[in-house]
């Protein structure tokens, strides 16, 4: 049984978006963020995914434990259940019949995290990857060629420090990755709405950098113009 929450089904999905919560909380958590990026998608298959076990902070679910988590545990405990995230991933990508140029993973603090870390591992699948409120659990030593990544936290993160977005932009970077990073100041452990606005933005206009290479590369005398 699943307990995953379709917020928007059209009849022939053109795009994929799954929908991945904190910590403790549940697929309703997400559904506000869901119906925003609708408007933005109207032919998007839409859903808020569960993470895949109850959470043993008393309610919602997790997908792993936070309990005495620390730099030195998280990534064994993120690489576990990266299967079951993936799993995830493939049932609705099956389901929509859609594969990783149409999917894009928008995660928020705990979702977050197992979304950078799944693009990381699996490098084709999704084209992009919004972390809210997230981090890496450890920084990838490969760029992440096939996938696109939003990054957005509130300056006042109490939870995960906005820092740690700021470090991943500049690794992603200096890896060849395609990156953007969006800071808002005096927000704190939630999807604030300007960031939210931020994210449909990119979505809608940024043009993934494996894209616009392949376009290049077919037309050398446009190799001097640079995407924005």
């Amino acid at each position: 049984m699943t307990h995953d929450i379709v917020i928007q089904r059209p009849g022939q999905p053109q795009q994929l978006m799954l929908l991945f919560h904190g910590v403790g909380a549940t697929p309703d958590s997400m559904q506000q963020v869901g119906q925003y990026l609708a408007k933005g998608f109207p032919q998007a298959l839409i859903v808020s995914v569960a993470g895949s076990h109850a959470s043993d902070l008393g309610q919602g679910f997790q997908w792993f434990s936070v309990q005495e988590v620390t730099e030195e545990n998280r990534p064994a405990r993120v690489a576990a259940a990266l299967p079951d995230f993936l799993a995830a991933v493939r049932r609705w990508q099956q389901d929509s019949g859609l594969g990783h140029a149409a999917t894009a993973l928008v995660g928020f603090s705990q979702g977050a995290i197992m979304a950078l870390e799944a693009a990381a591992a699996y490098p084709e699948l999704a084209s992009r990857v919004l972390a809210f409120s997230g981090r890496f659990a450890s920084l990838p030593a490969a760029p992440l060629a096939q996938t696109t990544v939003h990054l957005f936290h509130g300056k006042a993160d109490p939870v995960i420090p906005y820092q740690h977005s700021i470090q991943a932009a500049e690794h992603l970077i200096a890896l060849g990755s395609d990156v953007t990073a969006e800071i808002e100041p005096f927000v704190g452990h939630h999807i604030h709405e300007d960031l939210l606005e931020k994210a449909l933005e990119y979505l809608q206009s940024h043009i993934p950098r494996h894209v616009w290479d392949e376009a290049m590369s077919a037309s050398p005398e446009q190799a001097a113009i640079k995407p924005k």
